[in-house]
């Protein structure tokens, strides 16, 4: 493999490691704010025990999230510089605004959180993960706006052979980038819901604190319900936008050869590229896809034929990841309608409870799929329309780029034998005895 290849597989494996610990990071800051909000307000020290057991796990998944992601940002001047000299004037300002307004505050305020519980009072110490949540969520929307640019590029002029930044407002307000926002980050709060959901699910089925996480699994699963109903509404809005800027990777996604009017939406096919066809195809239902791209039924839909094969993204991976992510969110919508509906009597349902311990997993699959689809329906460009993926790697050997891919998987492979075995230790020991916790300092009772 050549250093282009190379080059692509370690920023793949590095995002789709470090997104695994991201949207646990964004979705469980809210939970614990909730948590503890519920606990300045009621007094209930039930939501107290809450916030600080959920919280270990939480810094666990953050410190990881951490030493991922600075490594991501390497990547842009070691393999990727000539994509960082042709449109760093604006991708590397939002990246910059990213690091000194969201992430220092979210660090800066984590540490007062998990240092501070004998040392603020119950308001104070809410208000600094209250900063921690609105922190970390305001950093992914930085990226994802960064992310969108390179997706729908807006507000820039060529000058002197590079990008350049014409209108700030126009790349931090299109909606191409407010619609991956709301996608993404509601993809995250279901995946948080889902692990607590998981979680308290298997320590009600050994009928372990029963109350504590009958509680935790209520909060949970209401917040589960909103955003998914959230990301079914919302998955369809930015998939009209999808249609409208990214034509390409919706043929792709769709695996539709040629261009149709009233075109079909089919349940399942098996895409043929080599013969710009489809082998099998199940489940025609005429003229669907014209109405979810264009809401028209008679709408035109653009096919893969009508684009150059060397502008085409690749076809499988952006299909079957997109089935899958439909199929996961449809899921995540009925599981957590029927939790809700089930909530309060959650713990005498053993068949429900096996249902939620198995699907922890799935929002995280669900939320990798969305990234495949992303990425790799967005190819051959890695800025849509202006840089393709070929121009942007740097001129290094594909030796060196496979030394530190060898390196890197080895490393992630450790961290990530390591944060899940501390993540499962801490959510199988269940919550600490509050009284003793009450009477010891922050540094005897800190987060390991």
């Amino acid at each position: 493999m050549d250093a282009l290849m190379l080059s692509r597989l370690q920023f793949a494996a590095a995002t789709f490691f470090h997104f695994l610990f991201v949207p646990l990071t964004l979705g469980l800051s809210v939970l614990l704010a909730l948590m503890e909000t519920a606990f300045v307000r009621t007094g209930n020290e039930e939501y107290k025990r809450m916030a600080r057991f959920w919280g270990k796990i939480f810094l666990i998944n953050f410190a990881i999230g951490v030493v991922t992601g600075i490594t991501l940002e390497f990547q842009f001047g070691t393999n990727w510089s000539r994509y960082s000299a042709y449109v760093g004037d604006i991708f590397g300002s939002l990246l910059a605004i990213e690091a000194t307004v969201a992430f220092f505050l979210e660090s800066t305020f984590v540490a007062v959180w998990a240092l501070g519980w004998n040392r603020l009072s119950p308001k104070a110490h809410a208000i600094t993960i209250w900063l921690v949540a609105i922190a970390s969520n305001v950093s992914a929307i930085w990226i994802l706006i960064a992310n969108a640019w390179m997706q729908n590029p807006v507000g820039y002029v060529i000058r002197h052979g590079r990008a350049e930044l014409y209108s700030f407002t126009a790349v931090i307000t299109q909606p191409f980038a407010w619609n991956m926002i709301v996608h993404t980050i509601s993809g995250a709060y279901i995946l948080a819901a889902f692990f607590i959901m998981g979680v308290s699910a298997w320590h009600l089925s050994r009928k372990n604190n029963v109350s504590f996480f009958k509680s935790s699994f209520r909060v949970a699963v209401t917040l589960a319900l909103v955003f998914s109903v959230v990301e079914m509404v919302q998955g369809d809005i930015h998939a009209a936008e999808v249609a409208k800027y990214q034509p390409a990777k919706l043929a792709a996604m769709e695996s539709l050869w040629d261009t149709t009017k009233s075109a079909p939406e089919y349940l399942f096919a098996i895409p043929d590229p080599a013969h710009e066809r489809n082998r099998a195809e199940i489940g025609k239902i005429p003229g669907l896809l014209s109405f979810l791209a264009y809401h028209h039924f008679d709408a035109e839909v653009k096919g893969l034929k009508a684009f150059p094969r060397a502008d085409r993204p690749p076809v499988a991976l952006p299909y079957f990841s997109f089935r899958i992510m439909v199929a996961l969110g449809v899921f995540s919508l009925l599981a957590s309608l029927v939790g809700f509906l089930r909530r309060n009597s959650i713990e005498t349902r053993p068949g429900l409870l096996k249902l939620f311990i198995f699907a922890i997993p799935l929002p995280y699959l669900a939320c990798e799929c969305g990234w495949m689809l992303a990425e790799v329906g967005r190819q051959p460009w890695v800025v849509y329309g202006i840089m393709k993926t070929s121009q942007a790697v740097s001129p290094i050997g594909a030796s060196q780029v496979g030394l530190s891919l060898a390196a890197f998987t080895a490393l992630y492979t450790f961290l990530g034998a390591v944060a899940f075995h501390l993540i499962w230790e801490q959510a199988r020991k269940g919550p600490s005895d509050e009284s003793a916790l009450d009477g010891s300092t922050d540094e005897e009772v800190g987060y390991a």
